[in-house]
């Protein structure tokens, strides 16, 4: 069986004061707010970084707000970046993942950055069960979910979704069941979308510090 051709998509925002990480802004500020998306971003390439230098996966950053240059200007212009496309979230993902196979990829998985507790073995967990199972999922602890891998597209997968609700996980193995999809689940993790998800992360980073960045 031939090896097969990974890639690795994150979704991040280029980080714009008062335009990224909005429901913290009331308690981090807009710049402070801004500063942890940057730190998060940040961090998960630093967590994939082994699997890269590997050559177990090629990673592809799409991004939203800012440009090439300003991406290229953080992050650094040994990266491959693009930009997201489409109206909604399922949109984007379902244009990330038709690129990715275009490209030739034979399993592909997105995430995005807001999840620090995932580690480099989840992520190479999410690959090598693509070799069994058709879709793969990282449940988050809100209702939706921090990871999705295939190794074809399912438009249906990305259709009729509320995001951001607490029903984006189910709706989806729904559908997946229906499709008759054989799923993967991943340890359920938690999010930072809101205050209380903050605390998950004082162990990892000083807050009062990245608001004063």
């Amino acid at each position: 069986m031939n090896e097969p051709i990974r890639q690795l998509i994150i979704f991040t925002r280029y980080p714009e004061p008062g335009k990224t990480k909005t429901r913290l802004i009331p308690y981090l500020g807009e710049k402070g707010a801004s500063n942890l998306q940057r730190r998060m971003t940040q961090a998960t390439l630093q967590m994939i970084e082994p699997l890269m230098n590997s050559g177990f996966l090629s990673l592809k950053i799409h991004f939203t707000g800012g440009s090439i240059d300003l991406m290229n200007d953080w992050l650094g212009t040994n990266l491959s970046y693009q930009n997201q496309y489409g109206e909604g979230l399922g949109d984007r993902l379902k244009f990330a993942f038709l690129l990715a196979f275009r490209d030739g990829m034979t399993q592909v998985v997105i995430i995005g950055t807001d999840c620090p507790e995932l580690n480099e073995s989840l992520i190479r967990q999410a690959f090598e069960s693509l070799l069994e199972y058709d879709l793969v999922l990282g449940p988050a602890q809100d209702g939706g979910y921090y990871l999705i891998g295939l190794k074809q597209i399912y438009p249906e997968l990305l259709r009729e979704i509320a995001w951001g609700t607490d029903t984006v996980l189910a709706k989806t193995l729904l559908i997946a069941q229906n499709l008759q999809l054989k799923t993967f689940l991943l340890p359920s993790l938690q999010d930072i979308d809101r205050l209380e998800d903050l605390q998950l992360i004082t162990h990892l980073w000083d807050i009062d510090e990245i608001i004063a960045q």
